[in-house]
């Protein structure tokens, strides 16, 4: 058991004692190496031997940032702290994202389905071969541990995001939330949510008039995305869902999306949007003297609450 223990850990720097560290450890390549150290074991039997020492068949973790601002952990623990007290509030939460674009067509989806036959598609993923392709906005309700995915045809921009937060205003959070004056929203800190646009500041400007809301936003730092709720928590199962399916309507992508639930409650609703939205757009000096914007104390470019103007 020692000598299997010792040719599945992990290769180090220096120098190698065996060829077999640097090659992909299959169970023949384990059972050879082991039988020229005269030990009499079969490469079926590799499996079961390694599930005993703890092994077993692991992908790569996407956990590591070669950017690491030396403020992330008090930041992650103000967004933390920031979650609670909205909670106990019972006023409204969203983690916010643009997930991966995805190309509308006959194109191969990453992971496999039960079927009797693999599912013919094209050999090829050139764009001009797509229907289109489809923006997605998704707002994950970390209370309600709800969704809402906009599903647009033109660019992600801080425009069509706050389009999406709209929508789950009117359609979600006014009704989990009654009669609410504040809304926390966590995002990433670049995209259309970007923590240094003020086109960003002046469309959340707008939705904080139109509701009476105090809005606060959190931006995770540099590196920390994949902390960020609605990663994990609503786009994997989404992924999950259509995984092996080719998206080949617009159609087919909302379905799949309304269709995505878990175990523990989570569901998902999904909007068609077919307004084209203009991307490098300036912001106007009377746009941005509009904003008002309140910066708090801990990382004022990371943490701020834009407040309603009074009428």
């Amino acid at each position: 058991m020692n000598a299997l223990e010792i040719l599945l850990k992990d290769a180090t720097a220096g120098d190698p004692i065996t060829g077999l560290k640097w090659t992909r450890k299959t169970c023949r390549k384990l059972a050879n190496e082991l039988k020229r150290k005269e030990f009499q074991v079969e490469h079926s039997t590799i499996p079961r031997l390694a599930r005993l020492l703890g092994y077993s068949l692991r992908g790569n973790r996407k956990r590591l940032s070669r950017k690491q601002d030396k403020r992330r952990d008090q930041q992650m623990r103000y967004i933390e702290k920031q979650r609670k007290r909205f909670a106990r509030k019972n006023q409204p939460g969203i983690s916010v994202d643009g997930k991966k674009k995805e190309k509308i067509g006959q194109f191969r989806n990453t992971g496999r389905t039960l079927r009797k036959e693999p599912l013919d598609v094209l050999a090829t993923d050139f764009l001009t071969d797509a229907i289109g392709k489809a923006s997605l906005y998704g707002i994950y309700d970390f209370q309600q541990n709800q969704g809402l995915m906009e599903v647009g045809v033109s660019h992600e921009t801080a425009e069509f995001a706050t389009t999406a937060i709209r929508r789950w205003l009117l359609e979600i959070g006014c009704v989990h939330y009654k009669n609410c004056s504040d809304l926390l929203i966590q995002a990433d800190a670049g995209g259309a949510n970007a923590c240094d646009s003020w086109l960003w500041k002046v469309e959340l400007q707008k939705l904080a008039d139109e509701f009476q809301l105090a809005i606060t936003v959190n931006h995770y730092p540099p590196g920390a995305s994949k902390w960020n709720l609605i990663e994990h928590r609503m786009f994997s199962v989404i992924s999950q869902n259509w995984a092996g399916q080719p998206l080949v309507s617009y159609e087919t992508v909302l379905k799949f999306i309304r269709t995505s639930k878990t175990s523990t409650g989570f569901h998902c609703s999904a909007n068609f949007n077919r307004k084209y939205y203009q991307t490098k757009r300036k912001v106007a000096p009377e746009e941005k003297a509009n904003v008002n914007l309140h910066p708090h104390k801990l990382f004022p470019e990371w943490n701020y609450t834009i407040r309603p103007n009074l009428n």
